[in-house]
């Protein structure tokens, strides 16, 4: 699923299961730990996953931990996202040559939990939601706008180090499988484009989008 959403040069690999051997480096099998075996499996999948991904751009396997705010501490002059949920784990990597930053996420396709939408949309936000159900309510454009919130936030945090919250976010949903996320740092904060373009897809239970902004596109004028 994920290889449709991504531009050429981007690496990815995704699994439905945890059926595959997929064995941890030290580093990371000591932050599993006293995990639930069932987290213990989506983990190792999804480090494999970013194994191969990384094998695609003709690099050596690595441990992959997180780093400040846990995300994945991706090798010298790669840039990279992890994602994993029920059914799904995926990765992507690209040279950080030619992609600025990359962002991915996963979610069952389906309502968002009671309560949720409210926590983390503008009233704009809910009523554009509302207009995209009249127009088609086989999509599922909660978890649609929730998990391009997602990626687009996988994507920013890496580059800026700036933790930002899921309001602090203005999503735009054309019908057509992409998404415009507007993100809102404090004033005079960083130089990079807080303006994130993905794709979005619905499928085999799942909802998955991506971003990959291009390095040409990654800074401001």
């Amino acid at each position: 699923m994920i290889e449709e959403l991504l531009p050429s040069g981007v690496t990815s690999s995704e699994a439905f299961d945890d059926a595959a051997p997929a064995p941890l480096f030290p580093a990371e099998a000591a932050l599993m730990v006293g995990r639930r075996e069932r987290r213990r499996r989506q983990f190792a999948t999804a480090r494999a996953c970013a194994r191969r991904a990384l094998a695609d751009l003709g690099r050596q396997p690595v441990a992959l931990l997180p780093g400040p705010g846990g995300a994945p501490q991706w090798p010298s002059g790669v840039v990279g996202s992890i994602t994993h949920c029920e059914g799904y784990r995926a990765a992507v990597a690209a040279p950080r040559a030619a992609v600025a930053a990359l962002g991915i996420d996963a979610e069952p396709a389906g309502p968002l939990p009671r309560g949720v939408l409210a926590l983390i949309t503008s009233p704009a936000e809910r009523a554009h939601l509302a207009d995209l159900a009249a127009a088609d309510n086989s999509v599922p454009w909660e978890r649609v706008l929730f998990s391009a919130k997602e990626a687009a936030y996988k994507a920013w945090y890496p580059a800026t180090g700036i933790w930002l919250g899921f309001r602090d976010a203005a999503l735009v949903l054309p019908p057509a499988g992409t998404f415009t996320a507007t993100l809102h740092p404090p004033a005079g904060a960083v130089s990079v484009d807080p303006v994130y373009g993905g794709r979005w897809l619905a499928g085999r239970g799942l909802v998955v989008t991506a971003v990959a902004r291009p390095v040409h596109a990654g800074a401001l004028a």
